[in-house]
């Protein structure tokens, strides 16, 4: 025989969820805590808004979501005490090579200017590295060989 849980009120099929936190049911105290800006706004748009963009506009907003992220991981955005994270840095140039990699044929006009931005952040972590990576065995590199 199953054991019952004292904390469920069960009626029927259904189950209440009456008391449990966010409910919806009943007001709970930290259902009132705002939640802190995070910066991805479009992030937040329904699904049915994001169907209704082309796919090289989402590839390219990931790609500059993974450039802005790379370059704090290596220090260089002005105005902030760089803290810098090679091994994080290292993570993102290679997703952001795997992501360019996969769907040059649909940035159009974007491909090069998203390009050079990868260069540039391999470059930046290949001045940063203690003991650069070899030529062509840096991040990201031997994907867009």
């Amino acid at each position: 025989m199953a054991k019952s849980n004292p904390n469920r009120a069960v009626r029927g099929n259904a189950v209440s969820t009456t008391g449990i936190p966010g409910s919806g049911s009943r007001e709970h105290p930290l259902d009132a805590i705002p939640l802190p800006a995070h910066g991805f706004e479009t992030l937040d748009l329904p699904v049915r808004e994001l169907a209704s963009v082309p796919a090289a506009e989402v590839i390219s907003r990931v790609a500059v979501i993974l450039m802005n992220a790379t370059a704090e991981k290596l220090g260089l955005v002005p105005g902030e005490e760089p803290d810098i994270d090679l091994d994080e840095a290292r993570r993102l140039i290679e997703a952001l090579a795997g992501l360019l990699s996969t769907s040059q044929e649909y940035l159009g006009p974007h491909r090069e200017p998203m390009l050079e931005g990868l260069r540039t952040l391999q470059k930046a972590f290949r001045e940063a590295s203690v003991y650069p990576d070899e030529p062509g065995k840096g991040p990201g590199e031997q994907l867009l060989s």
